[in-house]
């Protein structure tokens, strides 16, 4: 079974997603001994596609979108505790800057040849919103990476070149093509989808309906 997760790094919603999904492969797993995991694969979304390539200020980002700091506390507090549930303790306050996010996508697809794409996503999900780190930063990527597994000098030479953002561009397009309109959106066997940061116990349910009809005899 392929699960395809089209989500934005700076997006919280889809951090706790990604908790969500651990949950339900975890309890897949133990629901279906011997059978072979499901495989998931990350796809490209920019909450913020018009933002230039170094970010904005966050503060400028917060009183553009929510209208002023007091009415962001009121949204972040929900997701604040959205995430707690899911084991994340976001640090909204620290962040210092909101981030284009092409070159964080551009290190998740190149990282995937190399069986390392789930890692570099959580790994860009923690610096972002556990520890503030500036994502327009080609000296912070590297070092994302790095930690992710992947080999400094080929990050930095990839990073310091143009590969692979037309790729993400025309992804992200897509993405809004077939209907995706926010994140975290699942889709299971290129079947069914699932949108926004569903319980783990809905993801199961998908899962159990595709392996049924795979399983289910023609008619």
């Amino acid at each position: 079974m392929l699960i395809d997760v089209i989500s934005d790094v700076v997006c919280p919603w889809c951090f706790i997603g990604k908790r969500n999904l651990e949950a339900a492969l975890r309890t897949w797993n133990q629901q279906n001994p011997g059978e072979e995991s499901p495989r998931v694969r990350w796809h490209p979304f920019q909450l913020n596609p018009g933002l230039p390539q170094e970010g904005i200020p966050r503060e400028r980002y917060v009183a553009e979108k929510f209208g002023g700091p007091e009415r962001a506390k009121e949204i972040y507090a929900r997701v604040a505790n959205a995430g707690r549930q899911a084991g994340i303790e976001f640090r909204f306050d620290a962040i210092q800057r909101q981030p284009n996010t092409v070159d964080a996508h551009r290190l998740i697809h190149v990282s995937e040849d190399e069986g390392l794409q789930d890692m570099m996503v959580e790994t860009l999900f923690r610096s972002y919103f556990l520890d503030a780190a500036d994502l327009t930063s080609k000296e912070k990527l590297v070092d994302i990476a790095a930690d992710a597994g992947m080999a400094r000098q080929k990050i930095e030479t990839y990073l310091e070149s143009d590969a692979d953002r037309l790729l993400i561009e025309n992804a992200d397009h897509r993405a809004r093509t077939i209907g995706v309109q926010g994140v975290p959106f699942f889709i299971f066997d290129q079947k069914y989808a699932v949108s926004g940061a569903q319980p783990p116990e809905v993801l199961v349910d998908v899962m159990r309906k595709v392996r049924d009809e795979v399983a289910a005899p023609p008619q």
